[in-house]
């Protein structure tokens, strides 16, 4: 097992069951928090925006909804699914989740740990919090969230990693 790789996290999607997120693998992923309340909620159909320019590569966009900043994300289960529905999501969205602190959710101790993921080392100091995997399941880079996830910044690293062969 890959100990700088995502694929050793379980996540819980909106309905309750448990998944491996090697079910992912050889994915190019995108993982953002995301927060029905707040200020960048728009990019939620950003996100949707997103995933349709890469609709037939292997791409996807996990969505992590987080009250961390501002009790922004007060939905629970069925009503974030909903709402996510509604901005136009394409694309998983999973239980709602601590991403910082103590009690933050195993998968965003990895990203916070530098030793742990072997790259890069960032926790989210507010939601839209983005990093981007390649296809092994590393973490290759991030992004605030003011960085649009339809700017070229974006879609030119994530037209590479899905160039590339790992």
């Amino acid at each position: 097992m890959d100990n700088n790789s995502i694929y050793r996290f379980n996540v819980q999607t909106l309905n309750g069951e448990e998944i491996n997120l090697s079910a992912y693998n050889d994915k190019v992923l995108l993982i953002v928090n995301t927060a029905s309340q707040c200020g960048f909620t728009p990019q939620l159909k950003d996100l949707a925006t997103l995933k349709e320019q890469f609709i037939d590569k292997d791409f996807e966009i996990l969505a992590f909804p987080s009250n961390d900043f501002g009790g922004q994300e007060p939905l629970e289960g069925a009503a974030i699914a909903t709402f996510c529905e509604d901005a136009g999501a394409n694309y998983p969205v999973f239980d709602k989740i601590r991403v910082r602190g103590p009690y933050a959710h195993p998968l965003y101790k990895f990203f916070a740990d530098k030793k742990d993921n072997g790259r890069l080392k960032s926790v989210p100091r507010w939601n839209f919090h983005k990093f981007l995997i390649d296809r092994a399941g590393h973490v290759t880079d991030f992004y605030y969230p003011f960085t649009k996830p339809t700017s070229s910044k974006i879609r030119k690293k994530i037209e590479r990693l899905l160039l590339a062969v790992h």
